[in-house]
């Protein structure tokens, strides 16, 4: 829909809103404004030119307006504007940088007030002064006006660039060169559309309630999972693109096989039944561990969170282990004034629930049945590792006397699908490609799905594991029948397909992600978020010889302290002090989001409390 009300400040001569007038819809309406009080125009015939044509147009005109305090010069209700013009902003004369970057930090922060919620701020740059790779050349970041970190301290993120065009708006002269009435070289210059952000605030970890055996427990998610659980992205009702990939696969490998969909339950597993994971080459360290709480009451939270209920969810799991207390006879009555706590992990992969379908009554062999839901490990903070994704499991029984030419033709099946998956040609041209590949294990059985993809540039060209293909013994249920177990990381392979280099936008709240993707179609995604700035910090810190050191916690806590907006941790030094032996390490930590305004105060305000974490949680010291 076209804005309907437009507002331009820091006019020179007011002929960009006169030309900007001309190309209006009849029912938007512009409001030019300029910091200068009307007799500074007095012996300025063609500025007065153009502020007649802005009359005969209806347009608003407003002098004396501060572009850095918008608020004083709208009341309430004459805010609301759906696009705000300043076309190359300066303090004027010979003004550096710094105050520059002042000018262009408190007009952002103005904007926040008068800005309609899906309002745009257009800014307009010379060539290099924006600091972003849009510009041709590329500053230096620290001799730059650094637009987008300016831009975050009022909340906003860069979602669109591209060349300034005088030619669009017929008439238009730059002014104001050392504040003087000259024009100035705009060649290369840079138009710059800023949206409002979501909030950056501390996401509080929801409380789930949970009904096991007629009692209810209460969990908070885990910090380093804040927002994940429970997205419902694989419901009916999604229109997720995980959801879509997950619908796609299915139904292609549904042509040639006869499907079994399965129910996916809450993925918790009771802490006796983690012997499954072993099983798995499951890392117990990589789990993410939850206790469950009694929770008598009716629907608070135990802590400042919101309350999700979940009941009747372990219909895999009746057998979950709950805490008993002793009987008047010295017996165990279980269920009856229960007390203490369960304790209870996050499913780490699909592949712990095969043993219960196989060996379920109603298991069909020679049909495909397919389990799909999200799985949670504890990881290194690398770009294609994440703690949460979707999974999803196909599981496949076939006679043991053609397993060589039966497994052979399904893994070239599936590897077909996945090749068609991952060529995608869209309709202006481009083009995106990978190759799938299935790399035999030295266990001599089994296979990673591995995918060579230059989709996100020549920096991310390497292989992916999207998946594995798992051959058990047949000593599992039956000596006859052998069995095949495919996983795959939904996640990752949405990524491949829409192009999606940062796996946290999949789980972004900002609704203009889902509004990339249409129904039936597969395009390229198109980022909201571009040039977002990184914040480095270091941190060094004397370890306790006695506690050890564990590297996957640092960067768990570093997950969880962030928000997941640390991308990346490096080690930079060891040192053993000559007298003391104590050992000290030092990391390199880079924040950065891919879908909110982050600001250096709020970076470093994360790094003080990463600190704090590490020596309350690592037992380490801080230098």
């Amino acid at each position: 829909m076209a804005p309907r009300r437009l507002l331009s400040v820091g006019e020179g001569n007011f002929s960009f809103a006169a030309a900007l007038s001309e190309t209006l819809h009849p029912s938007a309406t512009l409001t030019a404004t300029c910091l200068q009080h009307p007799t500074d125009f007095a012996r300025d015939p063609v500025a007065r030119e153009h502020l007649q044509r802005l009359h005969q147009r209806g347009a608003k005109i407003r002098f004396g307006v501060d572009c850095t305090r918008l608020a004083d010069a709208f009341e309430l209700h004459d805010r609301e504007f759906d696009r705000i013009y300043f076309n190359f902003p300066h303090c004027g004369r010979k003004a550096g940088v710094a105050r520059n970057r002042e000018l262009l930090a408190k007009f952002f922060q103005s904007c926040a007030e008068v800005l309609a919620e899906e309002g745009e701020v257009h800014v307009a740059l010379c060539r290099g002064q924006g600091g972003t790779p849009a510009d041709n050349p590329t500053r230096e970041w620290h001799n730059s006006w650094q637009v987008v970190a300016m831009a975050a301290l009022g909340g906003f993120i860069l979602s669109d660039v591209h060349p300034f065009s005088c030619e669009a708006v017929p008439g238009y002269k730059c002014t104001g060169y050392r504040s003087q009435d000259k024009s100035f070289h705009v060649e290369g210059a840079v138009n710059h559309i800023f949206t409002q952000s979501l909030p950056f605030v501390g996401l509080q970890p929801r409380v789930f309630r949970v009904k096991l055996g007629g009692q209810w427990f209460s969990f908070p998610e885990p910090e380093a999972l804040a927002g994940k659980l429970n997205r419902g992205f694989l419901e009916a009702s999604s229109c997720h693109p995980i959801k879509t990939i997950n619908e796609k696969l299915i139904a292609e490998l549904g042509k040639a096989f006869p499907l079994k969909r399965l129910t996916c339950s809450f993925p918790l597993l009771p802490q006796e039944g983690t012997s499954v994971l072993t099983s798995w080459d499951c890392d117990l360290s990589a789990v993410f561990w939850v206790n469950l709480l009694e929770d008598n009451s009716n629907s608070e939270p135990l802590t400042g969170g919101t309350t999700q209920d979940v009941e009747d969810f372990l219909e895999s799991f009746s057998e979950l282990s709950l805490p008993k207390s002793p009987g008047r006879d010295g017996k165990e009555e279980a269920h009856e004034g229960i007390y203490g706590q369960a304790k209870a992990c996050l499913r780490p992969s699909l592949l712990v629930h095969v043993q219960a379908i196989i060996q379920a009554p109603d298991f069909l062999p020679g049909s495909l049945h397919v389990l799909s839901g999200p799985v949670f490990r504890k990881c290194l903070i690398l770009p294609f590792t994440m703690p949460a994704f979707h999974e999803t499991l196909f599981i496949l029984g076939f006679n043991q006397n053609q397993k060589d030419s039966c497994l052979q033709s399904r893994l070239d099946h599936l590897k077909g699908i996945l090749d068609s998956f991952l060529t995608q040609t869209f309709p202006e041209g481009s083009k995106l490609s990978s190759s799938v590949e299935f790399v035999f294990q030295p266990n001599g059985k089994d296979y990673m799905i591995n995918v060579k993809s230059h989709n996100f540039g020549p920096d991310f060209a390497k292989d992916l594991i999207i998946g594995s293909v798992t051959i058990p013994a047949t000593s599992i249920i039956h000596k006859d029948q052998g069995f095949v177990f495919v996983s795959m990381n939904l996640d990752l392979l949405a990524m491949l397909v829409w192009g999606i280099s940062d796996w946290r936008m999949l789980w972004t709240f900002d609704k203009r992600f889902l509004n990339n993707f249409i129904p039936g179609k597969i395009e390229p995604f198109k980022s909201y978020s571009l040039y977002p700035p990184c914040f480095v910090h270091d941190i060094s810190f004397w370890l306790d010889e006695k506690k050890g050191f564990d590297e996957l916690e640092f960067h768990t806590v570093a997950r969880a302290v962030s928000q997941d907006t640390v991308i990346s941790i490096q080690f930079l030094s060891r040192f053993q002090h000559p007298k003391t032996e104590q050992v000290s390490l030092c990391y390199r930590l880079t924040y950065q989001t891919c879908d909110k305004a982050l600001t250096q105060q709020q970076v470093t305000s994360m790094q003080s409390q990463f600190r704090k974490e590490i020596q309350r949680r690592l037992h380490v010291t801080p230098r």
